[in-house]
């Protein structure tokens, strides 16, 4: 397993000026390693972090270190071991099928409640695709994913069903690293993302649902397939 080397703590990892410093510290940790595995990739799969070496990287002292550590371990980012550090754990073959499965559900059912599409849905969607156009264009591909994942929960909100919503919200992170990964493999991947959300756009302007939900079928399914590739 590979060791991570410390690093300097990013802009994500700034703490709250508020609250102990103990609990500022491990936000600190838990913003920086989470930065490391989600967006920046400096801590992949199968990569060993030891106590040490990010209490070194953030600046603190070991027991914050801990509490973070405890805290992404819940959130099924890494594996703890005693005394050895925390494994991040790479992306399953079982988590991807997961995801995609959930997001097929989800996304499919709120994009026909969507319909027929409030025209402030409308602009917010548009605001979104061409936002991700910027973002494309400057080649910042954390900000890209950002604005992709938000334009997939705009959909999911407008079915005004709260439970689903936090489902879909709980899938963030998830989403996050494996759309990092794939346009990091696939750069050619942008475009047609921006040429599929169009498609769905224009299905829910036209107010067609099921031509939106078969857009929609069809995006995710190529996301499937090439993250599945990836994985192998």
């Amino acid at each position: 397993m590979p060791s991570a080397a410390p690093a300097a703590a990013t802009a994500a990892t700034t703490a709250p000026t508020t609250g102990s410093t103990s609990v500022t510290a491990a936000e600190r940790v838990y913003r920086h390693v989470k930065q490391a595995v989600l967006v920046d990739r400096r801590y992949e799969g199968g990569t060993l972090l030891t106590e040490g070496e990010l209490a070194d990287a953030v600046g603190v002292s070991r027991t914050p270190v801990r509490e973070a550590l405890l805290r992404l371990e819940t959130e099924g980012l890494l594996k703890l071991y005693p005394k050895k550090g925390a494994l991040v754990l790479p992306v399953s073959a079982q988590e991807i099928a997961d995801v995609i499965e959930t997001r097929l559900l989800v996304e499919e059912f709120t994009v026909r409640r969507a319909v027929p599409a409030p025209p402030g849905l409308l602009e917010r969607l548009a605001a979104l695709v061409e936002e991700q156009r910027r973002h494309a264009e400057s080649g910042d591909l954390p900000a890209l994913m950002a604005a992709d994942r938000g334009f997939h929960a705009e959909i999911v909100r407008s079915a005004g069903n709260q439970i689903l919503s936090r489902l879909y919200d709980q899938l963030r992170d998830r989403q996050l690293r494996m759309g990092v990964a794939l346009l990091h493999g696939h750069p050619e991947r942008v475009e047609r993302t921006l040429a599929e959300h169009t498609e769905i756009l224009d299905a829910l302007r036209a107010g067609e649902a099921e031509t939106a939900a078969a857009a929609v079928r069809a995006h995710v399914g190529r996301v499937e397939a090439l993250v599945r590739r990836a994985d192998r």
